[in-house]
């Protein structure tokens, strides 16, 4: 009797074992795997079981969430959603996230172990703290420099970026056209819709032009020859003749290329600088050399991919293999040289810093729901991309230029402004649209304000070439812009 009762013993304890296992192996093994798997609803579930937190801007939030009812019960709501969404971003519930909203989700959805109390302490002992009340992102936008970016650009395409050159701090981010991310908030079938419509515009909405467009920069990029060119001692005296022929062959070529300005036949650089000499620049940045040029656009941030502020960041690039020829091209701004407009406002910036370029960087800090500070942006230690003496002697260049040359719609009274116009040339055999570009910076001469440095970029493919210019398009926004980062 007693073996029967073994036996049927060992029949219950075998399966009873087979369980335990099968359980360890869900639970060890294939854990990752399921919580991953599309058809799992329950994280999805509970990230949307609260309100997700907010993201400010000068204290007020531009986001909010609004309560459905539904499995997936919260939904993301946005204030002003095209104003700030290069900034934002969206949060949807079908199509995932991006930007701030991406960058900062473990902040906002509430599972970053810094919210809850002792939260980091227990994360390190390797607890689980679980999801607490979504915190606060604070951006350091200013809200009037934002708008007057917005409104400056209106129905054009194009990007702003503005930034505080002592800081980094960005203070403007605007591409447009733009968008209401609101619309692809929740999972009905008007937010299936509206991601075709805006995947299928041609006008590409959802591009943030101003981190992720790369342009070719034209004549803004002037300012980082001219800056190589006198870290080099190839120049000395601004005003001195520069021995440039116009038009100039470009090395190795019959190519000749020629100016729109007149008056640059052995030019100085101060007028070349002011009227946009296309020859002179070509050729110093022949004579400058390609491994000065590298170093130099490098120092500045060029093929730097690594930028996030804290999303990421297009690498602007300078290319590295060219031949002569092709480095005259490069040292005006076309060629295979690309640039986003943080970057070109990086560039303007150094000039107004003393040659140092600081990081830039989009939230100042992060709070608990509750407001308590569980982290704040330390400015990064800034780069010198060339000595002060050249940031000092550029600064004149570009305020020359901006008083007297082609930027002078650029001009604010009260404040000193520098800045380099640049007209584009792109497409096949350059047939596109000129991209009009505008760098620059200002500061405040009374000294009641930090400083400014603005990169504009204007598409414009609807506008008449004739009419399309760095000084005319994109000057006039850039201005807007610097008035209202310095409160005029």
């Amino acid at each position: 009797m007693t073996r029967y009762i073994r036996r049927v013993a060992l029949c219950c304890l075998l399966p009873l074992l087979a369980l335990l296992v099968n359980a360890g192996r869900l639970q060890l093994v294939e854990a990752g795997s399921l919580e991953a798997n599309s058809a799992n609803r329950r994280a999805g579930i509970e990230r949307y079981q609260q309100p997700r937190g907010e993201i400010l801007v000068a204290g007020r939030g531009i986001t909010g969430s609004k309560d459905t009812g539904e499995n997936l019960r919260y939904e993301r709501t946005y204030r002003e959603g095209p104003l700030y969404a290069p900034v934002t971003g969206f949060d949807s519930q079908t199509y995932g996230s991006s930007l701030l909203e991406s960058a900062e989700d473990a902040v906002l959805s509430g599972t970053d172990p810094a919210l809850a109390p002792f939260g980091s302490l227990a994360a390190l002992a390797g607890a689980d703290p679980g999801r607490s009340p979504g915190g606060r992102v604070f951006t350091t936008l200013d809200p009037a420099a934002q708008r007057a970016a917005f409104e400056g650009l209106g129905d054009r395409k194009g990007a702003v970026a503005a930034l505080d050159p002592s800081t980094g701090r960005v203070l403007a981010l605007v591409s447009t056209p733009s968008y209401d991310p609101g619309v692809l908030s929740g999972t009905s079938a008007s937010v299936g819709r509206s991601w075709k419509r805006l995947e299928a515009d041609r006008d590409q909405p959802m591009l943030n032009r101003a981190v992720r467009g790369t342009y070719p920069p034209g004549s803004t990029f002037k300012v980082v020859t001219a800056a190589a060119a006198l870290d080099a001692g190839l120049v000395r005296d601004l005003d001195a003749p520069t021995r440039s022929p116009d038009p100039y062959r470009l090395p190795g070529t019959d190519r000749l290329l020629g100016n729109e300005a007149r008056g640059c036949r052995n030019a100085s650089l101060r007028y070349a600088f002011a009227w946009s000499c296309n020859t002179v620049f070509a050729r110093l940045g022949v004579r400058t050399g390609l491994p000065a040029m590298s170093r130099t656009a490098g120092r500045f941030g060029f093929d730097d991919a690594s930028l996030r502020i804290p999303f990421p960041v297009a690498p602007s690039t300078f290319d590295t293999g060219m031949d002569r020829a092709q480095l005259a091209m490069s040292a005006i701004g076309q060629f295979d040289t690309r640039a986003t407009p943080l970057q070109m406002a990086m560039v303007a910036g150094a000039v107004a810093a003393g040659g140092a370029v600081k990081p830039p960087y989009l939230v100042d800090k992060v709070t608990t729901g509750e407001g308590r500070t569980v982290r704040r942006t330390a400015g990064a230690r800034a780069r010198q991309a060339m000595t002060p003496a050249t940031a000092r002697r550029l600064a004149e260049l570009m305020t020359t230029a901006v008083e007297e040359g082609s930027g002078r719609k650029a001009r604010i009274p009260g404040a000193t402004v520098g800045g380099k116009t640049g007209t584009a040339q792109h497409g096949v055999a350059n047939s596109g649209t000129p991209y009009a570009w505008f760098v620059s910076w200002a500061q405040s001469e009374a000294g009641d304000a930090p400083p400014v440095a603005v990169a504009v970029v204007v598409e414009d493919a609807a506008a008449d070439r004739a009419e399309i210019s760095g000084g005319g398009s994109a000057a006039p926004i850039a201005r807007a812009v610097m008035e209202a980062a310095l409160g005029r």
